[in-house]
């Protein structure tokens, strides 16, 4: 059950203060909303005034049923430096991360724990598909974390379908691991499940691997080959790296998932075939086709369902489940994951994301591990996790993707990068790309928006005015 409709306090986003501004430059400014994403009252949500309270008392403008929150718990409030949570000195604390919180600034995308139950800021036009899972894993994949917990959610309904996914995220986040899961999960299972790496193969190569080709049909073809997508006949193609693809192997591309059909290089007659696609990038594709490097209606036939999946830094209470698992069978047995080493792990940036993980253990492991001796416990691993300055670590855990040590003004500004990052694509995701309708919706004048976009993607980046559109 939803609170009812309230006073909407309004952020300027992309004003001279950032989150929270006054909105003196950009016109007007972006309206948000508490919403509660886990516990007892889940999907409850109230717009973000200037301040509101969070409690069980019935006087407050967010009032949870959760009983292990105080009358008075929690106050959030918009200010000129952003979303400021302050605990009101509640029995059971206010948590960010892992980490009690007194006052802090909310970093974007944060969720705060406060008794039984978890809250977010989220802008207000955001409307949540589903519940997270119950699950803690799905596959390959393991996450106690909110995030993934919805992106669980999301899999299990679309792994038994044959509906397209595109998978996006960062390096070493698992994004094949996905793919896997969802075909193990699929009526496909039993059938081929075949990887085309599009950043692996040379341009002039990349149509034959992908489609085959007929012996003469160019120099060197010496005899007929088949091509990944007729390998996977009947099960599914995991099209890693897809942003990689070459831009003239697109419309090719593009046909065959219209179509279902393939040509061979030096065919003349197509084949059908009946392969269930999961692509993977670690390119925003949206950004992509703006730069006019990847093909619109492409992308559009590709992220049917999209999922972007959180980057390690983001949701540092997967560390613990993620290191036990990856220790199975490697320590003393009965080990707990714990103590200086495990906050060393938590605390840690992980710029190479779960892949950097498990490398950073697996060395532990071999140098810790004496022949004819006992496996090493846990506590006795010496974790190499490099200088600090040089990975996106943590300040005291509770600003995650911010770079430590760093000063009060590059913290800041790493921070607003990330949150512009986020609106800016949301946003012309959903406006496919047209900076006008973009800026009306997001109240913003066309040269502020402008201004935002070559900030977060660069002096080349290329977006669809109005005056482009047919």
């Amino acid at each position: 059950m939803s609170a009812g409709p309230g006073p909407i306090h309004t952020v300027d986003i992309a004003g001279p203060d950032g989150p929270g501004g006054t909105g003196e430059r950009g016109g007007k400014p972006v309206a948000l909303k508490v919403v509660v994403v886990a516990g007892p009252d889940e999907g409850r949500e109230v717009s973000l005034d200037a301040t509101i309270t969070i409690g069980s008392d019935p006087g407050c403008q967010l009032v949870l049923t959760d009983p292990a929150v105080s009358r008075k718990h929690v106050t959030l409030s918009v200010e000129r430096s952003g979303v400021v949570v302050r605990d009101l000195g509640s029995r059971n604390g206010t948590f960010l991360a892992s980490t009690k919180i007194k006052e802090v600034v909310l970093p974007t995308g944060a969720v705060l724990t406060v008794g039984q139950s978890a809250i977010t800021v989220q802008p207000r036009w955001y409307v949540r598909e589903l519940p997270p899972s119950p699950k803690r894993s799905f596959g390959e994949l393991l996450g106690e974390s909110l995030a993934m917990r919805e992106i669980f959610a999301v899999l299990e309904r679309v792994a038994p379908t044959d509906v397209t996914v595109l998978v996006e995220g960062e390096s070493g986040t698992g994004k094949e691991l996905v793919a896997r899961s969802i075909h193990a999960a699929s009526s496909r299972a039993s059938k081929p499940y075949v990887v085309f790496d599009c950043g692996a193969v040379p341009a002039e190569l990349a149509e034959s691997e992908l489609f085959g080709h007929k012996r003469g049909a160019f120099s060197g073809a010496v005899a007929d080959r088949v091509g990944a997508f007729a390998r996977a006949d009947g099960g599914t193609l995991c099209l890693d790296e897809l942003g990689e693809l070459p831009l003239d192997l697109q419309p090719k591309l593009l046909r065959v998932l219209e179509s279902g059909e393939i040509k061979p290089v030096g065919s003349d007659a197509p084949k059908k075939v009946d392969v269930r696609l999961v692509a993977s990038t670690n390119r925003e594709l949206h950004a992509e086709v703006r730069r006019g490097r990847f093909r619109a209606d492409l992308m559009y036939r590709l992220e049917v369902v999209k999922l972007r999946l959180p980057p390690l830094r983001q949701r540092p209470e997967d560390v613990s489940a993620l290191v036990a698992k990856l220790l199975e069978g490697q320590i003393a047995a009965g080990e707990p994951i714990g103590g200086e080493n495990l906050r060393k792990l938590v605390g840690y940036g992980w710029p190479g994301n779960v892949r950097e993980l498990r490398n950073t253990l697996a060395r532990a492991v071999a140098l810790a591990t004496v022949p004819g001796k006992p496996p090493p416990r846990f506590a006795d691993l010496v974790l190499n996790l490099g200088p600090a300055s040089s990975a996106p670590s943590t300040i005291g855990a509770e600003y995650p993707g911010v770079s430590s040590p760093v000063t009060y003004k590059e913290a800041k500004e790493q921070v607003l990068y990330s949150f512009h990052r986020a609106f800016v694509t949301a946003l012309l995701d959903r406006h496919k790309g047209n900076v006008r309708n973009a800026a009306e919706a997001a109240g913003l004048s066309r040269k502020h928006l402008y201004e935002l976009i070559r900030r977060v993607e660069g002096e080349d980046a290329r977006t669809r005015d109005d005056d482009d559109e047919a």
